[in-house]
């Protein structure tokens, strides 16, 4: 365990579908960092992940939801993918204003796979270079950001993968970058 967050706290978007794989291993790369880390959700109820989008898994219990969290509350924003996770997260408007509160704070945020979707409602793509899933590609680009396609992407604090195969490199770039980032 290494103490390259101590004292940091991280916020982790997320609700029902997430992808299990991408919420558990960043919570566990920033946790093991030193950090805590908190679910935050569009509800109060626990969230229920999932397996390649189909395979119930496990359930985990939700810290706050996002219309009464704020960015100014934490150092940085995870934001795992999930088909349903991403399409539910993409079209609540607390949970975009919560996401855009980090962007404008100039905090670092980490996005992966279907993570992206709320970075294009929320308008926060535009003149960035990213990676996503391949199905949001299109989205970004008519978005006005650049796709693409490699493990990590970082574009001046915004981290993104394109699925639970690159998690090895995100976990470690998620840790790198939170770690150079000012504290709140």
């Amino acid at each position: 365990m290494s103490d390259e967050l101590n004292g940091r706290r991280i916020a982790i978007i997320a609700t029902d579908g997430v992808e299990e794989a991408e919420l558990t291993e960043p919570r566990k790369a920033v946790t093991e960092a030193g950090a805590t880390a908190d679910i935050v959700s569009i509800s109060t109820d626990p969230i229920q992940s999932m397996n390649s989008d189909i395979n119930k898994s496990e359930t985990y219990d939700v810290t706050t939801v996002a219309s009464k969290a704020n960015a100014s509350d934490y150092d940085a924003l995870i934001m795992p993918g999930g088909t349903v996770n991403g399409d539910s997260l993409r079209v609540d408007a607390d949970v975009r204003a919560f996401v855009k509160g980090f962007f404008d704070a100039g905090k670092p945020v980490a996005a992966i796979c279907h993570a992206p979707w709320t970075l294009v409602e929320a308008d926060l793509v535009k003149g960035r270079t990213l990676t996503s899933f391949p199905s949001l590609r299109t989205d970004i680009r008519n978005a006005g950001g650049t796709v693409v396609d490699e493990e990590v992407v970082r574009d001046n604090g915004l981290i993104t993968s394109r699925d639970p195969g690159d998690l090895p490199a995100f976990c470690a770039a998620i840790v790198e970058e939170f770690a150079k980032a000012p504290t709140r």
